[in-house]
């Protein structure tokens, strides 16, 4: 069974969110690595990235969200990810990776969209 790959965006007042569904691999990870590319080109210096459905994240997903994280800060902006604190079984598997690989702590992580787009919200703890 194929899996589909999806990356949609939304304005949440200041904030530009891509929500992105299925597996983050060396297949996909070059889609994701361009929107975040675009929504810079388009002036949008406040990006989430939900990793909510995301499944399976591979290195070259991990080296997206890295890449990410260096051009949003060299436009002084800000990036917040949401990776729900869940089970591997729920969909947790980005955290999981990025906690194994000591790199979350790199992160502003938030549980949902409605914390990550609020600025009083605290970022989960890594």
């Amino acid at each position: 069974m194929a899996v589909t790959f999806k990356v949609t965006g939304v304005e949440r007042g200041e904030w530009a969110v891509l929500r992105v569904s299925g597996e983050l691999d060396l297949m996909t990870s070059p889609v994701l690595r361009q929107r975040v590319h675009d929504i810079v080109a388009e002036g949008h210096h406040s990006l989430v990235v939900d990793l909510s459905d995301v499944f399976f994240c591979d290195s070259s997903g991990v080296g997206v969200l890295i890449a990410a994280r260096r051009l949003i800060r060299s436009c002084q902006g800000r990036l917040r990810l949401i990776l729900p604190d869940r089970g591997a079984d729920d969909g947790s598997h980005v955290n999981r990776v990025l906690g194994a690989l000591g790199v979350r702590r790199l992160f502003d992580v938030r549980p949902d969209v409605e914390s990550a787009t609020t600025d009083g919200a605290d970022p989960l703890s890594a």
